[in-house]
């Protein structure tokens, strides 16, 4: 009898001694860095246009950010102030949920329903899953369960944005007779890309047309008229930049801040798409860049990738609704047909009308808002271009890049003059106005 007991204590000491006791489960902003690049990441896999990719950016980061700042006394809700947007449900378990993990999950989780690939980021979630549960199994799921109920909160505010309205609605509509007007251009010939992305709920401007720019330049194709003369511009500037090769100073900003998902390359009878990310996606690199260098927490990390993805898909909104407005011709259309059949832009055309420059309106949004959150003249090295082949350049301010962003466009043979420097006022006006009108720190 007495064995017996002395090998039953033996057992359960052996057993208890082998039981591995719980530790705090930590997320640092590596880890937010990790899941948004691994959004990115599968976004060029699936190929979302800038529009769509700027939506899937946003939505996730509200949802990370409105968990972090329903605990931190630093930063304060963007319920009644983005569109729709009710409070967050309270947590049951206040004491157990670790807010920083919570907001993660809810992260992954949103991307998860905005993108194609789910397996891939169904593969990353569990990798993490596994790690977290065993790490601290009760905080994990006090912490996923609260994650996952968030997620369904703002899914449920998503689904009220008209993006599944805008999925059956009608092609746009070539107009053939009107020389002003978009065509298709080589060598895809793609129809025009969300031609009713202004239907898209704002995220906190007005609507999408309150930040409308002034019109274009006339169109003609009279010598002496001010379009002519941009075309010509377009044109000059693009023999001029690439007469000594393709190692100028032009071509490499051109190429550097190029961010075209619908680049095709034809091999023989062979079409296919080369995979790059958006201009949307290129600024979101610049974010974890500046939060890098700055040593930001987890809040401010969270912090500064919610603003900045509200204002970029604001952004798109707002410039969508002139490119289908003013519905102006590509300088390679005219320049083919008028000055020279065998030219070709640095840069290929994306599918979609001219005015105002997409790139111009975004980078000069995030832009305002980086430098809102960083401050005036942070100087930083961009390498977000390296894993596309492409070399590091360096900035001396947000500033400096979105206007090289901006003026890219037109280097690269794709924009007139007045759509890329009317197009940055037009972003920095309405980054303005996020950073005046949408209060995220106490």
């Amino acid at each position: 009898m007495k064995q017996r007991i002395t090998l039953q204590f033996l057992i359960l000491l052996f057993l208890f001694s082998c039981t591995k006791e719980s530790q705090p489960i930590t997320i640092t902003p590596e880890d937010f860095h990790g899941s948004v690049d691994k959004v990115t990441e599968i976004m060029i896999h699936d190929i979302f246009s800038p529009p769509v990719a700027s939506r899937i950016f946003a939505y996730p980061n509200v949802a990370a950010y409105e968990i972090l700042a329903s605990q931190e006394n630093e930063y304060q809700s963007m319920a009644n102030q983005l569109r729709d947007l009710e409070p967050i449900p309270t947590p049951k378990e206040v004491e157990t949920i670790n807010h920083e993990l919570a907001a993660l999950i809810a992260h992954i989780e949103l991307s998860k329903r905005l993108i194609f690939s789910e397996d891939r980021i169904e593969a990353y979630r569990d990798s993490l899953y596994t790690i977290w549960e065993d790490k601290n199994a009760k905080e994990f799921n006090a912490s996923k369960t609260y994650g996952l109920e968030v997620a369904e909160h703002i899914a449920k505010w998503m689904s009220g944005d008209n993006y599944n309205q805008t999925r059956t609605m009608p092609k746009f509509t070539v107009d053939t007779d009107d020389p002003s007007r978009w065509q298709p251009t080589p060598p895809a010939y793609m129809a025009g890309i969300e031609p009713h992305w202004n239907k898209i709920r704002p995220f906190v401007i007005d609507s999408a047309s309150q930040f409308k720019p002034s019109a274009p330049p006339s169109f003609s194709m009279e010598e002496d008229s001010d379009f002519f003369k941009e075309l010509k511009e377009v044109y000059d500037i693009s023999n001029e930049i690439t007469a000594s090769g393709d190692d100028s100073e032009e071509v490499e900003i051109a190429q550097f801040w190029d961010c075209n998902p619908y680049v095709s390359v034809t091999r023989g009878h062979l079409m296919f798409a080369t995979k790059k990310i958006t201009p949307g996606a290129h600024w979101i690199g610049i974010t974890k860049i500046a939060s890098r260098k700055t040593n930001a927490d987890v809040g401010k990390t969270v912090y500064a990738y919610t603003k900045a993805s509200i204002a970029m898909a604001d952004a798109f909104i707002s410039c969508w609704d002139e490119k289908y407005r003013s519905n102006l011709v590509r300088p390679e259309t005219l320049i083919n047909e008028h000055i020279d059949e065998n030219w070709e832009p640095i840069l290929q055309t994306p599918p979609f009308p001219e005015y105002t420059s997409g790139h111009s309106v975004v980078s000069g949004a995030a832009g305002v808002v980086l430098t809102e959150i960083f401050g005036e003249n942070f100087a930083f090295d961009d390498d977000t271009e390296v894993p596309y082949g492409l070399p590091v350049r360096s900035f001396t301010s947000f500033t400096h890049a979105s206007d090289e962003a901006a003026i890219s466009r037109m280097y690269g043979g794709i924009h007139y003059r007045a759509a890329v420097e009317i197009g940055v006022n037009q972003g920095r006006n309405l980054g303005k106005f996020v950073v005046d009108n949408l209060k995220m720190v106490q």
